[in-house]
């Protein structure tokens, strides 16, 4: 083994606070010379910005290893250049998109991220049309509702599955658990799936797409996890009750020899 990914929100950190053990994990996989990456469905965080807030929690990560659903999503726009697009989203994830050619009015995609209070009638509304009149759509991540700050809230996938119902236009879904997602942490790891591992907290995202592109899959029970979770067709290569005890399973499989 040659590679961990880990999912941040419900592995790293939750709720604001750091997991136990899971700097002094990270720590110590540097120090046997595991390539790392730190991989999440959040939108409205650029690379950089989801970097500097583990780095404040006491964690010693580069921009380069954080790979966000926005920052994918535009990779995955400079690869099939568009003329044009309507990017939904606010905060520091917008920042990932400056490059590209911004437009509301007759934009080539539609593109759907966390886009908080932009999410009124007016804005959804204008979305349609543009989707009716030609344009195509693209969904930053399909999770339908976000748990993770105690409370549930409609997330991207609600907001892009709402316009591709009613549009028609079928929507391409960039985050997780979309193969795309974990084939860009691949290619930027230089390392083959069977040299890697994922660690994450739900079997929904974290583990079903790293288990459909043939990674092998660590889950944790902290963050958003819940025992319903493991009456998913889809099941973990390993269970453990948080990030900390990851390094034993990682251990006793002889992956770091």
């Amino acid at each position: 083994m040659k590679g961990v990914i880990f999912d941040v929100d419900g592995v790293l950190t939750f709720q604001g606070r750091t997991i136990p053990g899971a700097v002094e994990t990270i720590n110590l996989l540097r120090e046997k010379g595991i390539v790392l990456r730190f991989l999440t469905n959040s939108t409205l965080k650029s690379r950089l910005s989801c970097a500097f807030k583990l780095q404040k929690a006491g964690f010693c990560i580069t921009k380069e290893e954080v790979i966000t659903a926005s920052y994918a999503t535009a990779v995955y726009l400079r690869k099939i250049k568009p003329k044009s697009c309507w990017v939904l989203l606010e905060r520091e994830g917008f920042n990932e998109f400056k490059d590209f050619n911004y437009n509301d009015e007759n934009p080539e995609y539609v593109v759907v991220g966390d886009y908080r209070d932009g999410f009124n009638f007016t804005n959804m509304n204008k979305a349609l049309k543009l989707l009716l009149k030609g344009a195509k759509l693209i969904g930053m991540s399909p999770e339908l509702i976000d748990s993770s700050m105690g409370d549930y809230e409609l997330n991207v996938g609600s907001w892009a599955k709402m316009l591709e119902r009613a549009s028609g236009v079928e929507a391409v879904y960039i985050g997780k658990p979309s193969s795309y997602m974990f084939e860009l942490v691949l290619e930027s790891m230089e390392l083959r799936k069977g040299e890697v591992v994922m660690v994450g907290d739900k079997v929904s995202t974290d583990i079903v797409g790293a288990h459909n592109v043939g990674i092998t899959t660590i889950l944790v029970k902290t963050g958003e996890f819940t025992e319903k979770d493991l009456e998913n067709e889809v099941t973990p290569d390993f269970i453990c009750n948080s990030v900390a005890d990851s390094v034993d399973i990682l251990d006793a499989e002889g992956w770091f020899r």
